[in-house]
């Protein structure tokens, strides 16, 4: 016979040895993300319809379209039926439509269909989608030459009564809005690319001075430069250099009227784009002395159609506008058209405050007597501020304001 044994017999004997039980392995995951833009890329075109009586009477059905135009990466055009699209309406209406022009499946847009009030009232007659919701949404185009507009826009016999008709000619505004739609997921990538830096190999060219081809005499100091990223810089240099009226000496150029510092900081600029560090470049540290080195780079930037140069300097000479230097920088701004600093120098110089002090500097004897025209309209600031303490005189027909000071004295002024 058989042994019965019984089922607990088979149970595992516990172990004599403690073990720690280890937690259940949790599963893995990953998370991703992407977000869905509509956007509408809308373009207008303007269809003018010259001859209107001459269309009229082409049958219905018969269109005149306008030239083809692009928005939105597909072609459109306007087209416009004097007598009707529809025969039902016996050529009681006009009818206008704007019809795809190329090859589209699909192609979902708004529209905005204007004709043109010529009275200069501005009573314009629009039927647009923009700038209202739509229960349907954009107007879907199957396919090239489907269309959307009104079989009838405007009835015939009061459009041509109307404000809209004018020397027989109509003119009808399109708009068309064409709905986009792009699903973006995150970046896969991270590349940081550096800011350009076109002007540090330039400047490096001019510091080594490798393979230069001219050389310029400021005061007795040679400056050696190259004539190709001097005239691609300066169409002033360009025609002294190249042009027909070039310098017959084009090999050493001398610069007259013009400091040997200001043209080192005026060849970094050219090549670097980007003015130097003043204090680092000639040793000083004084708010003076940067405002003196702005107007004559004003002046030098004008003289060598550096426009860039030119502003650079006129924002630094708005910002550093001091009783001291003011009169010299409004005299510059006159001469070199900076129409913003000399606003800036005449409300300056305008105030109570300010007036007195200015008219005692050697600025202020150069101002009056190389830009007479300027204090007529310093007299102009001054009286809008509603200020009378400065004594005008007239003497043969010349103003003079009276800018000495408590000893009488005068100083011949030199433009620096």
């Amino acid at each position: 016979m058989g042994t019965i044994v019984n089922h607990r017999d088979f149970r595992p004997k516990p172990s004599t040895t403690s073990s720690v039980s280890q937690p259940p392995p949790s599963p893995s995951t990953s998370s991703s993300s992407s977000t869905s833009r509509t956007d509408t890329v809308v373009g207008t075109h303007e269809f003018k319809i010259n001859g209107y009586s001459l269309a009229k009477g082409m049958g219905v059905g018969k269109f005149v379209a306008s030239d083809i135009f692009a928005v939105g990466g597909y072609a459109w055009a306007v087209y416009f039926y004097p007598d009707g699209k529809s025969g039902e309406d016996n050529a009681a209406y006009v009818s206008l439509f704007v019809a795809l022009a190329s090859e589209g499946t699909d192609v979902r847009a708004l529209f905005e269909l204007t004709l043109l009030d010529q009275s200069g009232r501005d009573n314009h007659k629009v039927h647009s989608h923009f700038n209202r919701m739509m229960d349907a949404g954009p107007y879907t185009l199957k396919y090239r030459g489907s269309m959307w507009g009104y079989k009838r826009f405007f009835k015939r016999s009061l459009l041509e009564t109307s404000d809209y008709l004018k020397d027989d000619c109509l003119i009808i505004h399109c708009c068309v809005g064409v709905v986009k739609t792009q699903t973006e997921g995150p970046k896969i990538y991270s590349i940081a690319v550096p800011p350009p830096d076109i002007g540090q190999h330039f400047g490096k060219l001019l510091e080594k001075g490798k393979n230069t081809d001219v050389t310029f005499e400021v005061e007795g100091e040679i400056f050696s430069a190259h004539k190709l990223v001097l005239a691609a810089r300066s169409p002033v240099f360009r025609a002294q250099l190249f042009g027909p009226m070039k310098d017959q000496n084009s090999r050493c150029i001398k610069v007259e009227e013009m400091t040997a510092p200001v043209f080192k900081v005026l060849l970094h600029f050219m090549y670097w784009d980007a003015l130097p560090d003043m204090q680092e470049l000639f040793g000083v540290n004084f708010k003076w002395a940067f405002t003196l080195m702005a107007q004559h780079l004003l002046a030098a930037a004008d003289r060598y159609a550096l426009e860039r140069l030119r502003l650079l300097c006129e924002v630094k000479l708005c910002e550093d506008v001091a009783i001291n230097t003011v009169a010299t920088t409004l005299a510059l701004a006159d001469q070199h058209h900076c129409f913003q600093l000399k606003d800036v120098c005449l409300k300056f110089i305008a105030l109570p405050e300010n007036l007195r002090a200015v008219m005692q500097t050697d600025g202020f004897i150069y101002l009056k007597e190389s830009c007479p025209p300027v204090l007529s309209e310093l007299l102009q600031y001054v009286a809008r501020i509603g200020e009378h303490s400065v004594k005008v005189r007239a003497y043969h027909n010349e103003f003079y304001l009276d800018s000495s000071d408590v000893n009488g004295r005068r100083v011949k002024p030199r433009l620096y």
